[in-house]
């Protein structure tokens, strides 16, 4: 699969939180989410491994009950299972790369 720059095709999945599924395979899924300053995820879980970079922003996860203050350039890995959220302190945009692939996010 290859997949151009586009400023379309995102979607919502809370206020403050759109995603565009950048690329997809087999086993692995790669998105672009952009954050409003203010918006919260919260805490949740699912199977799928989580790996991501900060693009540009500030960030505080929440991972598995530990705080992490993010800047740009910032990366993490959170393995399928562990409790997480976030908390928008700035405008950001983040790219991630989930394992496997995630179904809910694929159009």
């Amino acid at each position: 699969m290859f997949s151009k720059r586009s400023a379309t095709g995102y979607r919502t999945a809370r206020p403050g939180v759109n995603f565009r599924t950048l690329a997809f395979g087999e086993r692995t899924h790669l998105t672009e989410f952009r954050l409003s300053k203010g918006s919260v995820i919260p805490e949740h879980q699912h199977p799928h491994e989580q790996t991501g970079y900060l693009v540009s922003g500030r960030m505080k996860f929440t991972i598995g009950g530990e705080v992490f203050d993010t800047a740009p350039g910032d990366g993490w890995t959170i393995p399928g299972g562990l409790t997480h959220g976030v908390e928008v302190l700035e405008d950001c945009v983040v790219i991630e790369v989930f394992s496997p692939a995630r179904e809910d996010y694929i159009r």
